[in-house]
């Protein structure tokens, strides 16, 4: 065994340190300030440009934007906290190798796959929204095509495989590279964010609480005239907010991230996220939406366009880093996910650049950016049920008396247990997303909680 866990450092030392398949050691632990640069970043970043006009474009009204978010942050936050960070600085594993010890080698391969497509697509929504920054000065216009899988333009496309290259190199440069980066961004993102806001209101003359309400309404009536009119009340944008990164808390992925974490005050870090990335600047990022609408009567969410309508190059160079400052913790995650389809000793890198790839690709169709609210929420709904296994392995295992990490104790490459217990949950929430127009967000916590329960009285059956 000494031998074994031996090699396996050397290993990871071989692969560049990032400790995939070893505990992360005491010399190479953060603290938690660290978590708050690396959450700042990624949160208060280039998704934020995108989302928080869509909830304008789908008639929530401004009050139910305030207050929803409010809760909805509030409740990620807690869910990061109590459920994430005990279980990452207990085990201090990757995502994917505490599932390879509960569901066997081979059957992780196919979620990793799936979690690093998911990913990718994630990724590539925040390279296109760079991407229109970037053509802004070349003249390069950024068009939404109808067709999901059409292309904006030619030059558009030229300048999304260059920032998704440069976005690869830094993401396979590791962690510690991307936590950097995203630290020394975040600040400056976040002041930019609060002046894109104020700039907005004042653009549309705002001048008292009633007077925004008035033009903010004329922006919802303006963008349903003409995209038809959609409903986002209070709750929907409570489990929306709440459950829009469900992938990384209640399916687990920041394990990978939180591993790093020398104590579960770690799980606090997402606050700085929430509060000025998901609240902030969404309400900040729509306000220049609705500007837009008053001054030139556009309804496109073009991150690029929007920015530099209301700060100029400031607001140009903003949108190229907070695109970055997200893909490239994503192709990060993804690229670790990927990482099982390469040889034990291959460097680490080689699944970032995989990923990488694939998020540049997913990037040159500018239509999966624009589905940002539904997107979330179903990667959410498929990641999701994986992490109820984890939950229940971590916690209940014991506990019930049934064996913790069976694939592990049992030296088997496929616990048909967890298959089930993931594929069930997320069949039925696929079914509802789009045989019944279930909203994708809503079939999270079923799904979870379905997962967990799914788990446990399968693995008391068989009396593991």
């Amino acid at each position: 065994m000494a031998e074994y866990q031996e090699n396996l450092g050397a290993i990871d030392d071989a692969s560049g340190g990032e400790y995939e398949r070893t505990p992360v050691p005491k010399s190479k632990l953060k603290g938690w300030k660290s978590f708050l640069g690396m959450y700042a970043g990624e949160h208060a970043a280039g998704t934020e440009f995108m989302i928080g006009p869509l909830f304008l474009a789908a008639g929530a009204s401004l009050q139910d934007l305030i207050f929803g978010l409010l809760l909805g942050n509030i409740l990620a936050i807690l869910t990061w906290r109590y459920i994430v960070a005990p279980i990452a600085v207990s085990s201090k594993l990757t995502l994917y190798y505490q599932l390879e010890k509960i569901a066997g080698k081979n059957l992780v391969k196919i979620y990793n796959v799936v979690n690093g497509i998911l990913f990718c697509f994630l990724a590539g929504a925040m390279i296109t929204v760079s991407a229109t920054a970037v053509g802004i000065p070349f003249n390069v216009s950024f068009s939404v095509p109808d067709s999901i899988f059409g292309l904006s333009s030619g030059a558009f496309s030229m300048i999304v495989v260059v920032v998704g290259l440069v976005m690869t190199a830094v993401a396979a440069a590791g962690y510690n590279t991307v936590s950097k980066f995203a630290n020394i961004a975040a600040p400056w993102m976040i002041i930019v964010f609060a002046v894109c806001g104020i700039s907005a209101l004042s653009q549309m003359e705002v001048d008292s609480w009633n007077s925004l309400l008035t033009e903010w309404d004329k922006g919802i009536n303006v963008v349903q005239s003409i995209n038809g009119k959609v409903d986002f009340g209070f709750w929907k944008i409570v489990i929306f907010s709440w459950l829009c990164n469900a992938a990384m808390h209640f399916g687990m992925a920041d394990l990978t991230i939180m591993r790093f974490a020398k104590d579960t005050r770690a799980g606090w870090g997402p606050s700085i996220g929430m509060f000025l990335g998901h609240y902030m600047a969404w309400i900040c990022a729509s306000f220049m939406l609705a500007a837009q609408i008053k001054l030139t009567g556009d309804i496109s969410a073009n991150p690029g366009a929007m920015a530099w309508s209301v700060v100029g190059w400031t607001g140009i160079i903003c949108v190229i880093v907070a695109g970055w400052t997200t893909a490239n913790p994503t192709i990060y995650r993804a690229g670790l996910a990927f990482q099982s389809l390469f040889p034990v000793k291959s460097k680490a890198y080689s699944g970032v650049i995989l990923a990488g790839i694939v998020a540049t690709a997913a990037g040159i169709f500018p239509s999966l950016s624009g589905k940002l609210l539904d997107f979330v929420g179903l990667y959410g709904a498929i990641l999701g049920p994986m992490g109820g296994v984890i939950f229940v392995n971590h916690y209940l295992a014991k506990k019930m008396n049934f064996t913790q990490d069976y694939a592990d104790k049992k030296e088997t490459g496929f616990n048909t247990t967890v298959l089930l217990a993931w594929l069930i949950p997320v069949a039925l929430g696929l079914y509802f997303i789009f045989a019944q127009g279930l909203f994708p967000a809503y079939a999270v916590i079923p799904s979870w909680l379905a997962s967990c329960v799914l788990y446990v009285v399968i693995m008391k059956f068989k009396k593991s």
